[in-house]
């Protein structure tokens, strides 16, 4: 069966990150901007707090399956469903700021909670499994910054509908449309995205000659996952990934008034906008290291980063309590008091995506194929939300600022040992030990069965046998 015929560039890895990344940053990231104002974006912090619990404790367990549905359902299906929570999510907080819907807000959160899941694995399977392995921390980075400028370009929306409108406690209802607008384009773009089986390698592979998985692979293959030691040892990595979220949520929404929480929200998105392409580009895709250094070098990035960063923060935290943070000591940008405080959340984020990317680099560097990467980002997630709905349940009952400090930053200093444990495993490729793929050996097995296919022609589920690896070339 011969279908459209794709342009080259289309079916290349990079592509579908890019257009991966587009999805997210229309989607998750205009997310992040209402999140990132503090409170996301409510004027009631007990409500928000009560949603995102609810939102990452269903996120926790919907992830625990949701990368075996995507291997299932396929990654754009996959991705156009996780969509959808985001546009419901951001529509109940614009209902609950003119109709005062807080119940919408929390049902909002847990239907959220079960599309991120899905959505957040289709993206790990595509990022992970379709470059190269050489190109593995470029795709994050380019993947990243892409999805980051979402909530970039979202927060500076806000920033100017906010100092237009004066300070604000909570963020104007013209924020909402602007960010829902953005939201359904990103809905639309998740049926650009191709499946591994018509994605082409620049080494002339496939990503994988099957589009989907079967019901009993899944469950085989979720058995092998937990049976892993090396994924066990990454469970504190993962837990402790977002965790840090609802203190720096929390601290922005009680020190801050509202121009001057957009404003933190634009440097986050600097901050990890700058921190992907760095450690992507120049730690963990050097060239002149071999893979395993790469990782060392990375870890080592990540653990002085986060030392760093975190100490900063501590010496400001201990100057206030909660007692302290009440609307009349909200601090302005153009308070002298301000100083540094911008500078702090730029690098909060900063070494957010360099931690990040060294979890998602570890998990790309086991194994180059796409489902087993499904079911390892689908775990991660639900670590990484069952981690963030701890937290914002420790804020929610007004915990002290610095035991939330301190409690994100021990999670992320006692992940970093068994991390290290797990680099050592990493090999120089794994094309040795894993089927490969060539299109051309495809269009040969057609020619041989009376089939002529062109070879930007796709690759349809099931229209080969099953096709031994060749020999690994020069540049596999």
């Amino acid at each position: 069966m011969v279908e459209f015929k794709l342009p080259a560039w289309y079916t290349t890895p990079m592509a579908q990150v890019i257009l991966v990344g587009i999805t997210c940053f229309a989607t998750v990231g205009m997310f992040s901007a209402v999140s990132n104002l503090g409170a996301g974006g409510l004027s009631d912090i007990v409500l928000s707090d009560t949603s995102n619990g609810v939102l990452y404790g269903c996120f926790a367990i919907t992830g625990l399956v949701s990368g075996g549905i995507c291997n299932l359902l396929g990654p754009r299906l996959t991705l156009f469903i996780g969509t959808l929570g985001y546009a419901l999510y951001v529509g109940s907080l614009w209902c609950y700021q003119t109709q005062g819907t807080g119940w919408f807000v929390i049902f909002a959160g847990a239907i959220l909670g079960i599309s991120a899941a899905l959505l957040w694995s289709a993206q790990g399977a595509i990022m992970m499994s379709y470059p190269l392995e050489k190109d593995k921390g470029k795709a994050f980075a380019i993947f990243w910054a892409i999805f980051q400028f979402g909530s970039f370009i979202g927060s500076i929306i806000a920033l100017a509908i906010n100092i237009r409108e004066g300070g604000l406690s909570a963020v104007s209802t013209s924020t909402y449309i602007a960010f829902l607008i953005i939201i359904f384009i990103g809905v639309a773009s998740s049926f650009l995205v191709l499946p591994p089986n018509r994605v082409i390698r620049s080494d002339g592979t496939i990503v994988k000659l099957e589009a989907v998985s079967k019901p009993h692979e899944e469950v085989v293959g979720m058995i092998r996952l937990l049976k892993d030691w090396r994924m066990l040892a990454l469970v504190p990595m993962f837990f402790a990934s977002n965790y840090f979220y609802a203190y720096q949520g929390a601290v922005n929404a009680k020190r801050f008034d509202g121009p001057t929480r957009a404003l933190n929200a634009t440097l986050e998105g600097a901050g990890a906008i700058v921190g992907a392409l760095m450690i992507g580009y120049f730690v963990l895709d050097i060239k002149f290291l071999h893979r395993r250094a790469r990782g060392y070098l990375g870890l080592a990035t990540v653990v002085i980063l986060v030392v760093i960063v975190w100490s900063v923060g501590l010496s400001w935290q201990v100057t206030f309590t909660r007692a302290d943070a009440t609307e009349a000591n909200f601090i302005n940008y153009h308070d002298s008091d301000y100083k540094g405080k911008g500078a702090l959340y730029f690098f909060y984020y900063f070494s957010d995506a360099c931690y990040q990317a060294l979890a998602y680099w570890i998990m790309s560097a086991m194994t180059n194929d796409p489902f087993t990467l499904a079911r390892y980002a689908g775990l991660y997630k639900a670590l990484q939300s069952a981690g963030s709905a701890g937290s914002f349940g420790m804020d929610a009952v007004s915990t002290p600022f610095l035991n939330e400090h301190l409690a994100s930053w021990i999670l992320m200093l006692a992940s970093f040992p068994l991390a290290y444990l797990v680099l050592r495993t990493v090999k120089e490729t794994n094309y040795e030990d894993e089927r490969v793929v060539y299109v051309d050996d495809v269009h040969r097995a057609h020619a041989e069965e009376g089939h002529h296919v062109e070879k930007t022609d796709s690759i349809e589920k099931g229209s080969v046998s099953e096709i031994p690896a060749p020999p690994l070339t020069a540049n596999a």
